[in-house]
């Protein structure tokens, strides 16, 4: 896949490393391939295409990509220099590594939710990646994958960190997501698409944010401690306990109103929401 894209061949057949500067061979090009990649880069102009969406190349920038994505470069040119690691998933056979990498969410974030350092965490990243650069070209000894193991699990484990300040230094810019989140949802009840299109899932309310998934429920967890779907859960068990005020409608109309087409199960969600079931409630209630 490397010479293929015009990068020289690796040095290892699991990870190649590569600098980007101006000159970068990364012209026009579509590929999915069997490796991770990380990438630190600073965009002039271009387009990087990878999920949905289009590459978001303001300030210094990462991306996560991970195998059997399919993903497109655009007439890039870069300002400064940069740095691509290529990682094969049989690098990572028998190490914690390779379980640890599926829990990184943003590997499975668009486009448009780089994460975008701060000069000081730009450093660290160089550093890290400097590090493995100095390992991967020295000879090949039994240490060296562990070594260089080791500080990539350092480069995901600080952009999990950076993330976590980004969420925060954005959230406070655009406004806080849990509350356009409730409002979509307080949307998708008003509209009566409840019936039409049964309970809203995490990545129906995504689109509607213009997010990923992943990073919606990363954001929420930040802001709230809960994650979407705990969040949607709340709403309905809300909007439940609304309905069954009324004396007119039994819980199976409520449940029917509210999308569940699955009555136990509207009843368990509930129960576990509120410690009563939905009966014990409306009981309770007109007690």
């Amino acid at each position: 896949m490397l010479r293929e894209n015009g990068f020289p061949p690796p040095e290892h057949p699991l990870i190649g490393l590569h600098r980007c500067n101006v000159s970068c061979p990364l012209g026009n090009r579509e590929f999915t391939t069997d490796f991770y990649m990380i990438g630190l880069k600073k965009i002039v102009s271009g387009v990087i295409l990878y999920g949905r969406t289009k590459y978001d190349h303001e300030n210094g920038s990462m991306m996560f990509i991970k195998p059997r994505q399919v993903v497109e470069f655009k007439n890039l040119e870069f300002e400064e220099d940069g740095f691509l690691i290529f990682i094969h998933e049989d690098f990572l056979n028998g190490s914690a590594l390779h379980d640890e990498i599926q829990k990184y969410s943003f590997f499975d974030y668009e486009t448009n939710e780089a994460l975008h350092l701060s000069p000081k965490e730009e450093e660290i990243m160089w550093d890290l990646y400097n590090k493995i650069e100095a390992e991967y070209k020295n000879n090949t000894d039994e240490y060296s994958r562990d070594i260089m193991l080791t500080h990539i699990d350092s480069i995901l484990k600080y952009s999990q960190r950076f993330y976590k300040r980004q969420f925060i230094n954005r959230a406070e810019i655009s406004g806080k997501t849990v509350s356009k989140f409730n409002n979509a949802l307080s949307v998708y009840f008003g509209k009566g698409l409840l019936q039409t299109k049964g309970l809203p899932t995490v990545n129906a309310m995504a689109s509607q944010l213009n997010l990923s998934s992943r990073y919606l429920s990363d954001l929420l967890k930040q802001e709230t401690g809960k994650t979407a779907i705990e969040l949607i859960h709340i709403f309905l068990v809300n909007e439940a306990k609304n309905l069954l005020k009324s004396e007119n409608q039994n819980v199976s109309e409520i449940a029917y109103m509210l999308g569940f087409e699955n009555l136990p199960y509207f009843s368990r969600l509930f129960k576990k929401e509120t410690g009563l079931s939905p009966n014990q409630f409306k009981k309770q209630l007109v007690n």
